[in-house]
């Protein structure tokens, strides 16, 4: 399958070109320095030259404290830019998946959030995300919206995906304790968007990892234990004590609804996804 992916320089970018690139399809990769997907006519020239059979956009910016004062070319990139990928998609007949996130909901519910419920985001990220959503799926009916979050593994700068090195390196941890969601592993997450791709099968899904979710404070625990640094320290801190300039979702858990219906199978415990990671961190660290 010949596949258009972008922002191929994330996390979630280099895992879905390295599944996809392992299954044999054709893949063109692009980050924001070879594609500027707020520019309309080089994504145009992009599709017409590389004629793909699916897309995959896996770009966004994800540093929502810097989004906040940004809210144009937050809007631009999460917003305007899928709009056109659509587009773009539809005019050359290719599948199209595009990566939301759990930040759609207020995080005000208890338990899991499902495709029943009524997103209301808070924050500039948010919103964007949301109206990418909605521009995705009025601009081409085949369009498939990924929701997800807690996404962590190898290269990930963000603390689920470091706290293992923070604490070899020796550095204070803060863990908060109040905030609830479902790790995904970017592999894991990596494989359902390609699988999502041949399927063709249009709607909003929600792909985490399995299990009843977690705590950052849990899931850091769960991490220095499977990586024998039980001993590191951990400051147990709540989500209102950092201040941060975006409004985070207190709790972000999802699960979804379609994918039994679909026959896709669930993915592993995040507790086991955990223990890949470390595993593979180890292996290429040369443990």
């Amino acid at each position: 399958m010949r596949i258009l992916l972008t922002g191929s320089a994330g996390m979630v970018g280099r895992a879905v070109a390295g599944h996809c690139a392992a299954l044999g399809d054709g893949v063109f990769a692009h980050d924001r320095h070879g594609l500027d997907i707020t520019n309309p006519d080089e994504v145009a020239a992009v599709f017409d030259r590389e004629r793909p059979e699916a897309v995959i956009n896996c770009a966004a910016w994800t540093d929502v404290d810097a989004c906040e004062s940004a809210p144009s070319g937050t809007q631009a990139i999460h917003a305007g830019a899928v709009e056109t990928l659509a587009r773009h998609s539809r005019r050359h007949n290719a599948a199209f998946v595009t990566i939301s996130t759990d930040y759609v909901f207020d995080g005000e519910k208890e338990g899991f959030y499902t495709q029943r419920d009524d997103p209301n985001p808070r924050g500039v990220y948010a919103v964007s995300k949301l109206d990418g959503e909605r521009l995705a799926r009025d601009a081409y009916a085949r369009s498939i919206v990924v929701r997800t979050g807690w996404i962590f593994g190898r290269g990930g700068r963000n603390f689920l995906s470091r706290v293992v090195d923070l604490a070899l390196s020796g550095q204070p941890i803060k863990a908060i304790h109040d905030a609830y969601g479902t790790p995904t592993y970017a592999p894991h997450l990596a494989g359902r968007l390609r699988e999502l791709v041949e399927r063709d099968l249009p709607g909003i899904y929600h792909v985490t990892n399995g299990g009843a979710g977690t705590t950052f404070e849990e899931f850091a625990r769960a991490a220095l234990a499977i990586a024998g640094c039980s001993d590191a320290q951990i400051e147990s801190v709540s989500i209102d004590s950092l201040r941060r300039p975006a409004p985070r979702p207190r709790n972000s858990r999802l699960r979804c609804l379609l994918s039994e219906p679909a026959g896709l199978a669930p993915l592993p415990d995040w507790r086991t996804a955990l223990t890949e990671f470390i595993a593979e961190c180890r292996m290429r660290s040369g443990e």
